[in-house]
């Protein structure tokens, strides 16, 4: 499950430099206190084992849920993303995201994990979250790219997607192995 809204004041435009700090905080954000949604609550209690990333938007998440995590590790959390030398242009923080979500794919990954190594951690979190599952149904508090990168080990492990609602906040998929 991908983690409530984050909680950011409004942004004016930034320059691919500014995206440091602007990263900075998204990483120390909690989340907005709107209640978790039905189907979020719904699913989550039906997990026996609650995983968690060890941001404060991903811990703030399970509260919201009313759950407390049984394993909090960063090896859960998001693939982080780079910023840039440059001062011009100003866009927002969220063009910049996506502007440098895809350099890093393709290959930037200037003073953060590389998109190959944060492919390798989302196989260790796979592994875990596959040893955990024996204990019974497992709820991962995660985010974005990496709940995405896990996805796809687990389905390269033999698992299948059961369920998805969408990629927004609050939103799960659902694995059987």
């Amino acid at each position: 499950m991908r983690h409530g809204q984050p909680k950011l004041g409004a942004t004016a435009k930034v320059s691919a430099l500014d995206m440091k700090d602007w990263i900075e905080h998204y990483d120390r954000s909690e989340i907005t206190h709107h209640p978790a949604p039905d189907a979020s609550q719904q699913l989550a209690a039906t997990a026996t084992v609650i995983v968690s990333s060890s941001a404060p938007r991903a811990l703030a998440s399970a509260l919201a849920l009313g759950l407390e995590p049984t394993v909090v590790d960063a090896l859960f959390c998001e693939a982080q993303l780079p910023y840039g030398r440059w001062k011009w242009p100003r866009l927002s923080p969220f063009t910049w995201a996506f502007i440098l979500r895809i350099l890093w794919l393709c290959g930037y990954s200037r003073r953060v994990e590389s998109a190959g190594a944060a492919k390798l951690r989302a196989n260790s979190a796979a592994q875990r979250l596959q040893v955990l599952a024996g204990n019974g149904p497992v709820l991962l508090l995660g985010h974005g790219w990496m709940n995405r990168m896990i996805a796809k080990q687990l389905e390269a492990d033999g698992w299948t997607r059961q369920k998805r609602n969408s990629s927004q906040y609050w939103s799960a998929a659902v694995y059987q192995g």
